[in-house]
C-alpha cells in the first residue's frame, strides 16, 4: 500500500495539471507561470554571466598594466638589487617579476603636445604583458629595446598624428646644481601603438626601454620606481603581501596588493554584483507568486474532487502531497528549462552580440567603447548558476507549499454541497 500511495499522488498531480473545461483557465495561468519562472532563471544566468564577463575584463585591464603585488620605496626610488630580485623570484606563488621606472612627461610631435605617463620597462617584461602584446595595432614589439624607440597608446598616437618610424620628443625635467629645474629633451622613434580599449591607458601611456630611460634621466643602473609581481592566485594577494612583508623585513619598502590599490572600484563591482542578483531574483519571485495564485484557484475549483477523494478514504496527506507535487512541478520544470535556455544564450553570445552590433549600426565603427560593449563578454561561473538554480527551486517549493496547505482546509461536506 505504501508503494501505491506515491503512484496515486503522482497521478493526481498530473490530473490537476491537465487541461479540463472548467479549470482550463487555471491551467493556462500555470503554463504562463512556468514560462515566467523559465524566463526569470534564464535572465538571471545571462545577465550575471555577461556582467561577470565585463567585470573580469575590467579587472584584467586594471591588473594587466601592473602586477598583482606592487613593491615601492617609501621615499625616492627603489634599488632593485640582484639579491632582492632573487628573493622575490624564489618566493612561493610568484610567477614573474617586472621592473618599472615611471615618470610624468610631455610628448611633442610637430605642433602637438600632450601629457604622458612614461614607463621604462625591460623588453622581456613588456612582451610578456598580454594586454599590450595582444593589442598591438601599429608596428610590433620585436625591435623594442634595440634602439631608442617607444611604444605608445593608440589614442595618443592619433592625437599626435604620428606613425611608426616618425620622431617624437619626450620632455622631462632635471634638477640643476643651483637647485633650479630645467627641461630635458630626448628624441625617440615611434615603434608601434596598442589599443587596450581603456581610455587612460590608450591616451597617456608611453613605454620606453628601461636602460635607455635610466640613462636619459641620469638614474643608476638599479633604480626603479616599483617592482611588480605576478602571482598564481590573484585572490591570495592580501595573504601573500603579509608574508612578503615578514620575509623581506624592510621598513623602507611598501608592499601593496591589487585589491587594496583598487579597493573602491573592486568594492563597487561587488556591490553591483549583489544588487543585480537581488533585483533580477524579483523576476523569479513574481513568477512564483503566479504559481501560488494559479494553484490556489485550482484548489477552489477542485473542492468537489477533494471532497470525493476524502470520502473515499484518501488521507489529507495524500491530497497535500498531490497538490504540492503539481505546483512544485511547474517551478522545477521552469527552473530546468530556464537554466538550459540561459546557458544556450551564453554559449551563443558572440553571435548575438554581432547581430545586435549590426542591428544598431555599430558594426565596424572602430570605436573602442562601442566595440567593448558589443563584444558581449561572457563568464559563466558554476557557483553563480548553482545559486540561481537553488534560489529558483527554493522559491518554487515555497510557492507550492501554500496551495497544498490550503487543500487541507476543504471539508468534505462543504466541498460536496454544490456538487
Amino acid at each position: 500500500m505504501s508503494d501505491a500511495a506515491p503512484a496515486v499522488e503522482r497521478w493526481l498531480a498530473w490530473r490537476y495539471l491537465a487541461t479540463r473545461q472548467r479549470e482550463g483557465f487555471v491551467s493556462f495561468i500555470a503554463i504562463f507561470s512556468l514560462i515566467g519562472v523559465a524566463l526569470g532563471v534564464a535572465t538571471l544566468i545571462v545577465v550575471l554571466s555577461v556582467m561577470g564577463g565585463f567585470r573580469q575584463q575590467l579587472l584584467d585591464r586594471i591588473v594587466g598594466m601592473n602586477g598583482h603585488i606592487v613593491i615601492t620605496a617609501r621615499e625616492g626610488t627603489l634599488q632593485a638589487t640582484p639579491e632582492l630580485l632573487t628573493k622575490l623570484k624564489d618566493f612561493p606563488g610568484v610567477q614573474a617579476v617586472h621592473l618599472t621606472l615611471e615618470r610624468q612627461a610631455l610628448i611633442t610631435a610637430g605642433p602637438q603636445t600632450r601629457g604622458a605617463v612614461v614607463r621604462g620597462v625591460r623588453p622581456e617584461d613588456l612582451k610578456s604583458r598580454e594586454i599590450v602584446a595582444r593589442n598591438m595595432v601599429q608596428g610590433d614589439l620585436g625591435a623594442f629595446g634595440n634602439q631608442p624607440g617607444i611604444i605608445m597608446g593608440e589614442r595618443l598616437r592619433q592625437v599626435l598624428n604620428v606613425r611608426p618610424g616618425d620622431k617624437v620628443t619626450l620632455i622631462t625635467q632635471r634638477l640643476n646644481e643651483n637647485g633650479t629645474i630645467a627641461p630635458r629633451y630626448t628624441e625617440y622613434e615611434v615603434m608601434g601603438s596598442f589599443l587596450t580599449r581603456r581610455y587612460e591607458f590608450d591616451n597617456t601611456f608611453v613605454f620606453v626601454p628601461l636602460s635607455m630611460l635610466r640613462e636619459d634621466l641620469d638614474y643608476g643602473d638599479q633604480a626603479v620606481t616599483s617592482i611588480d609581481l605576478d602571482i598564481t592566485d590573484p585572490q591570495a594577494a592580501p595573504r601573500m603581501v603579509d608574508e612578503l612583508r615578514k620575509a623581506l623585513g624592510r621598513d623602507d619598502l611598501k608592499v601593496a596588493h591589487w585589491l587594496g590599490l583598487n579597493a573602491r572600484f573592486v568594492g563597487a563591482l561587488q556591490v553591483e554584483r549583489v544588487m543585480m542578483f537581488i533585483i533580477l531574483t524579483l523576476i523569479v519571485v513574481v513568477a512564483a507568486m503566479n504559481v501560488v495564485a494559479s494553484f490556489t484557484m485550482l484548489v477552489r475549483v477542485k473542492r468537489g474532487s477533494i471532497a470525493i477523494l476524502r470520502t473515499m478514504g484518501a488521507s489529507s496527506h495524500t491530497i497535500v502531497r498531490a497538490f504540492f507535487l503539481s505546483a512544485a512541478a511547474v517551478g522545477l520544470v521552469g527552473t530546468a528549462a530556464g537554466t538550459a535556455l540561459g546557458l544556450l544564450v551564453c554559449a551563443n553570445m558572440p553571435s548575438i552580440g554581432a547581430f545586435l552590433s549590426w542591428l544598431t549600426g555599430a558594426a565596424g565603427s572602430g570605436a573602442a567603447e562601442v566595440d567593448f560593449i558589443t563584444s558581449m563578454p561572457v563568464r559563466v561561473q558554476a557557483t553563480e548558476v548553482a545559486s540561481v538554480v537553488a534560489v529558483a527551486i527554493i522559491l518554487s517549493l515555497a510557492a507550492a507549499s501554500y496551495p497544498a496547505w490550503r487543500s487541507t482546509k476543504v471539508e468534505p461536506v462543504e466541498g460536496l454541497r454544490y456538487e
